[in-house]
């Protein structure tokens, strides 16, 4: 599956006041980056990243999870929600769940950055 170039442009233009959109495809799908900090998946539609944190938030809206079937033909979820359908549309939107979506991010990276071995000295 291919992803929307257009799409990309319009999230791209929305969110220039926060930063930089950028891209890297994956898979048939294009990952999205604001400043560095992954935030969707874009495919013919946008998919945010969520978290335990924004679950609550993302079921509120009715934000179902982003669902693939894989090899061996299990559907298998990931942690990304479809966006609301005004996030198409409207800036304030498209900036309101982005900044959700970045959040969790930002999250995520701070979990997976490597821990300093015990006894290892101050930098």
């Amino acid at each position: 599956m291919a992803w929307d170039a257009a799409l990309f442009e319009w999230t791209k233009e929305a969110l220039a006041p926060l930063g930089d959109v950028t891209l890297r495809p994956m898979m048939g799908v294009a990952v999205l980056y604001l400043d560095g900090t992954i935030f969707a998946v874009i495919e013919d539609e946008l998919w945010f990243k969520g978290d335990a944190e924004s679950a609550a938030i993302w079921d509120a809206e009715g934000c179902e999870r982003y669902a693939f079937t894989d090899k061996d033909g299990k559907v298998e979820t990931m942690n990304y929600r479809r966006a609301p359908a005004d996030v198409y549309d409207d800036v304030e939107a498209m900036q309101r769940w982005a900044g959700l979506a970045v959040e969790a991010g930002l999250r995520g990276a701070a979990k997976k950055r490597p821990k300093k071995p015990k006894g290892a000295p101050p930098a």
